[in-house]
């Protein structure tokens, strides 16, 4: 394209260098086909033709595999990237999945560990009332132990006192004829 425009300034600075050699002003016609150089002009012109064709053929062939390359190149790209794509969204719906699945087993892990506290703290609750029934019971009995024995020693006591203040013959026969029922004899 440069070399187009650089015969064109020089095909002008040609016509005017004539047009000043012939005193004229303007522009005029020139029919001497050697002192014009058209025949120059001419070579020139298929020369940039035929060569020019070339480099511009190369050149634009050059740019279209560039362009061809980059299409495929941007191509190839898209459809990676389409790829990491679906795999990462693949990758997100597994972790979700995996989530949910986690969630759900600490859910029933907590519900399990609720019921096995709940089903200790009435076992333990149980024992304790147990316990304390146990040594409410063990109270009384030491308590009544207790009363029995100052029972027993209160009349232990008051026999003592009568056998000391002596018993009548009367008492006395009574008290044997009952010892004797007791024991299963008949009097």
């Amino acid at each position: 394209m440069g070399t187009f425009l650089l015969l064109t300034a020089n095909l002008f600075a040609v016509g005017g260098e004539l047009a000043a050699a012939t005193g004229e002003g303007g522009f005029s016609l020139n029919t001497n086909i050697l002192d014009t150089n058209l025949i120059n002009l001419a070579i020139i012109i298929t020369v940039l033709i035929v060569f020019g064709r070339k480099v511009v053929g190369s050149t634009l062939k050059s740019r279209r595999e560039n362009i061809e390359s980059a299409i495929k190149s941007a191509e190839q790209k898209v459809a990676e990237t389409a790829a990491k794509l679906k795999e990462a969204q693949q990758k997100l719906e597994q972790a979700q999945a995996e989530a949910q699945r986690i969630k759900q087993t600490a859910e029933s892990n907590a519900q399990s560990a609720k019921d096995a506290i709940l089903a200790q703290s009435v076992v333990d609750i149980q024992r304790m009332q147990e316990a304390g029934a146990a040594d409410l019971n063990s109270d009384l009995e030491r308590a009544i132990a207790q009363l029995r024995q100052k029972v027993v020693v209160q009349a232990l006591q008051k026999v003592e006192g009568e056998l000391n203040g002596g018993i009548s013959d009367d008492a006395q026969q009574v008290l044997i004829d009952r010892s004797i029922a007791q024991l299963g004899g008949e009097i």
